[in-house]
């Protein structure tokens, strides 16, 4: 059995590698996902889609904008993936939730669930959404969700747990459509941790590896790195007065924040200025994008198009693969009938709107 899998905001690739690489069972009974369209705004996006994932073409990435998308052009599909944009859901930033440029966009995934009714779809986002005004964002977008056809299996995952090099929490959303009569469990972590050093040196980087430009930096922020021990940041470290920061009211503890090597890196982002570059524990200096590659389980010869600032944005806003696989191997389990290790899922519907203090309607 082979699931068409179709992508919107697909970005570089992550959930499309992974989706390339899951595969249950063998020979005439095996289970496996093949690419069939992916859709992304960004042009770098989809190049470096159409360069890595078996399958893409110029005919099957459409870059464009998904408010203006039209569905019959898409084929049909099996499953569809959807990382909805999670600028204004995020931690980080304003968090102007539905009200923003890009909390409106997961209505376009709903919009394709309707209309393709696909038997199963995933949908990640940001661990923050469930905060966004006080749940009852999250509330809505599963509302809607299940009024499309879906039984649905809302989790926060924690990569580290999973293996992944790098401490990600993410909200994953698995849908199976009703009329299969299927119910997704969350699989289980292994809890083997993999540190940012086996992340990075193990095996060594290639020489022949793409995306390994070293970021330009002064020798005042070189400077400042060397102040800086292993697992800290600038708000924590002892330094000259003329090398501290002049910011007010800095929550983040990633600025300027070295690696600790010998632990999972922590959460590697798609934008920021100075001093959110992710930084190595021994030399001063920020990541290659390489690197933070690495972190998020790319493998080496998945290469990025576009400017260092274009592909350091793919690479964080990206669902690292390895984790993705994870999941689509347990989906194909799921619809093999197969039983595999799970935990209950963290995002229950009494659960989460008694955390809120409120009722189920």
């Amino acid at each position: 059995m082979m699931f068409r899998l179709g992508e919107l905001f697909c970005g570089p690739g992550g959930i499309g590698w992974a989706a390339s690489k899951s595969r249950y069972g063998s020979g005439k009974k095996s289970l496996t996902i093949k690419h069939q369209w992916a859709v992304d705004i960004d042009p770098d996006s989809c190049e470096t889609f159409r360069k890595n994932i078996p399958g893409a073409t110029e005919d099957s990435v459409f870059c464009e904008d998904a408010r203006g998308l039209k569905l019959k052009k898409l084929g049909e599909i099996d499953a569809l993936a959807f990382g909805f944009p999670c600028n204004d859901f995020s931690l980080v930033g304003e968090r102007k939730g539905l009200k923003g440029k890009y909390g409106p966009l997961y209505q376009h995934g709903i919009r394709i669930l309707k209309t393709k009714q696909p038997r199963w779809f995933l949908a990640e986002n940001v661990g923050g959404l469930r905060a966004e005004n006080s749940g009852r964002v999250l509330e809505n977008i599963l509302r809607e969700m299940e009024e499309a056809g879906y039984e649905l299996t809302p989790h926060l995952y924690h990569f580290e747990d999973y293996g992944i090099p790098q401490r990600r929490h993410r909200i994953i959303i698995v849908g199976i459509h009703r009329d299969e009569d299927l119910k997704f469990t969350v699989p289980a972590p292994s809890y083997e941790s993999r540190t940012a050093r086996e992340a990075i040196e193990i095996p060594p980087i290639p020489a022949s590896a793409g995306n390994q430009e070293l970021t330009r930096q002064s020798e005042r922020v070189i400077e400042r790195l060397k102040h800086i021990k292993q697992g800290k940041n600038a708000f924590n470290s002892e330094m000259p007065s003329a090398l501290k920061l002049n910011v007010h009211g800095a929550t983040l503890s990633n600025i300027y924040k070295r690696l600790d090597p010998d632990k999972p890196s922590y959460t590697v982002t798609g934008s920021g200025g100075g001093g959110t570059h992710v930084y190595h524990w021994h030399e001063p200096r920020a990541l290659t994008n390489r690197e933070r590659a690495r972190l998020q389980t790319f493998p080496d010869n998945f290469e990025f198009y576009g400017s260092k600032e274009s592909v350091r944005r793919q690479i964080g806003m990206a669902v690292p693969p390895d984790g993705a696989k994870i999941i689509l191997t347990a989906i194909l389990k799921t619809f093999a009938g197969v039983r595999y290790s799970s935990i209950p899922e963290n995002i229950t519907r009494q659960q989460y709107l008694y955390h809120h203090g409120r009722q189920a309607i």
